[in-house]
């Protein structure tokens, strides 16, 4: 559990909720991102900092587990703590509170790419500050799982292009479009009598704006499905998602 973190107390709005008044998950990822930048920022390692530097951030995985998914709630408490950094990799976590209740926690990690030449820097070198120690585990930190992308044709699949409004700061498209490029193929009746469980998610490769990508979806269980957006020019997979749900 995150003790000592920074605090955020949220007014989730009525554009930001499904018709079950579920929170949407992409409403869901721009919180975590906003509120990583912020925090950064406050501590002198975001965008303002590192531009400077022509270093950029990049999400690269997230795992979040969910006791119980937002729902019917006006208020979220999200809380993080940035963990600190490995050679090449830097790691943060997120929870999610209702009052006193934790309905989530994640686990993110991200790296610092060198805008020259695209590369990865290596944090040590190029971030050093002492609000990004060297990266210690603990015990019950959340263990990422493996996307196993099954051999088989998917059971769904969608075509979308990537729009203006879905591209951010750095030209390509902000990761919260992912998840709903990633869901959007799924019917709306299993949206609306599944909430999600869990997730894992794989950022592999940036797309911009008027590209082309694939949403495969494969219902590997009643209750669990596997996600890959591809780009439909080059064939390279984008971002991976494997998903728990649980029916509501």
């Amino acid at each position: 559990m995150i003790e000592k973190g920074f605090i955020k107390n949220i007014e989730i709005k009525y554009s930001e909720m499904d018709c079950n008044h579920t929170l949407k998950p992409s409403a869901l990822l721009n919180y975590l991102q906003d509120f990583a930048s912020e925090n950064a920022e406050s501590l002198n390692f975001g965008y303002t900092n590192i531009t400077k530097q022509n270093l950029m951030w990049f999400l690269l995985k997230y795992r979040m587990e969910f006791d119980e998914y937002p729902a019917g709630i006006n208020n979220l408490i999200v809380k993080t703590n940035p963990r600190g950094y490995n050679k090449l990799f830097a790691y943060r976590d997120f929870e999610l509170w209702n009052k006193d209740k934790c309905l989530c926690r994640v686990a993110s990690t991200w790296s610092l790419v060198d805008m020259k030449n695209k590369s990865l820097a290596p944090i040590e070198k190029v971030l050093q500050n002492p609000f990004m120690p060297p990266f210690e585990k603990q015990e019950d930190d959340l263990k990422y799982g493996k996307i196993k992308i099954p051999v088989t044709s998917p059971d769904i699949q969608k075509i979308f292009e990537v729009r203006y409004n879905d591209i951010d700061v750095n030209l390509h498209a902000n990761n919260g479009n992912y998840i709903i490029w990633a869901f959007e193929p799924l019917s709306f009746d299993f949206k609306i009598k599944h909430a999600i469980k869990t997730v894992d998610m794989v950022f592999k490769k940036e797309i911009k704006f008027s590209e082309e990508l694939q949403s495969l979806v494969y219902l590997t269980s009643e209750t669990s499905t596997v996600h890959v957006l591809k780009n439909t020019k080059t064939g390279e997979d984008i971002c991976l998602l494997s998903c728990e749900w649980s029916q509501v």
